[in-house]
């Protein structure tokens, strides 16, 4: 059976997943494209089912082993223009897919590992979603956001995870001053960016330690500054003042793990 109506009930439970609240309410994502359904395959992600176009050409181009494995899943085939009215992708590859979201048991913070990061009321989803695959690109594998961050599940975080979403464990928290207060009971050194330190990033030690990048425009949160074990900066020699958050994050995050040693591993 092909679906041809947009008045259908699958079709109408996709479009809402576009918002955060039905996100929350259903505990399902939409990710979109070859590679993103086949990196959710490969991580064991809990695909609830595959919606692919009849009668789109580009859904051709998907690898006949990876067909297979689609195959054997729950699939929807839609009309062309019924698939065009749920994508958000410009140039769509006919291939999408609903995932219910990780577990509230799976969300909590691992305080025996010795790299964290967290983020304080990121906003922009490409941000977000380019923070989660550099984090991945180390094999940091849980990040602590802020409540009130950039939905992870957004369609535009997910697709510039390019997979990442799948490997890296997301926690948000309501108190972040008080997760931070904690992290230390455990030894671990908090570093939050401010441009108002003399202190770089060059200048510490990244043993066991947690680095926080702070809003887009305004920074880390002074509650958040306060409980931090120091203050440190990307030091900078030309005229520009900051960094995209993205940047920043992948700046400092490599040079936290080329400092302990972890890129020779």
């Amino acid at each position: 059976m092909i679906i041809t109506s947009k008045d259908n009930e699958t079709i109408k439970h996709i479009k809402k997943l576009k918002e955060k609240k039905y996100r929350d309410e259903y505990n399902e994502f939409i990710v979109e494209g070859i590679k993103m359904i086949e990196e959710a395959i490969i991580e064991n992600a809990k695909i609830k089912y595959i919606i692919i176009c009849d009668d789109c050409k580009t859904v051709g181009n998907i690898p006949n082993d990876l067909m297979y494995e689609i195959a054997k899943l729950n699939c929807i085939y839609v009309a062309e223009k019924i698939f065009n009215s749920i994508t958000e992708v410009i140039n769509p590859q006919g291939i999408m897919a609903i995932i219910e979201k990780s577990s509230n048991k799976e969300n909590e913070i691992d305080y025996k590992q010795d790299n964290f990061l967290i983020l304080d009321n990121i906003q922009d989803p490409g941000n977000m979603g380019t923070i989660l695959r550099t984090a991945d690109s180390l094999n940091l594998n849980q990040i602590i956001v802020s409540k009130g961050s950039a939905d992870i599940y957004n369609p535009k975080v997910v697709r510039s995870t390019m997979g990442a979403i799948f490997r890296i464990k997301v926690i948000e928290v309501e108190n972040l001053p008080k997760i931070i207060k904690e992290m230390k009971k455990h030894k671990i050194n908090v570093y939050a960016t401010d441009l108002k330190t003399d202190k770089s990033i060059y200048d510490v030690d990244y043993t066991k330690a947690a680095i926080v990048i702070g809003n887009e425009a305004n920074g880390v949160s002074n509650a958040v500054l306060n409980e931090s074990s120091l203050k440190i900066k990307i030091p900078m020699i030309g005229k520009t003042e900051s960094l995209n958050a993205a940047v920043a994050t992948s700046i400092i995050l490599y040079e936290a793990f080329r400092s302990v040693g972890k890129l020779n591993k």
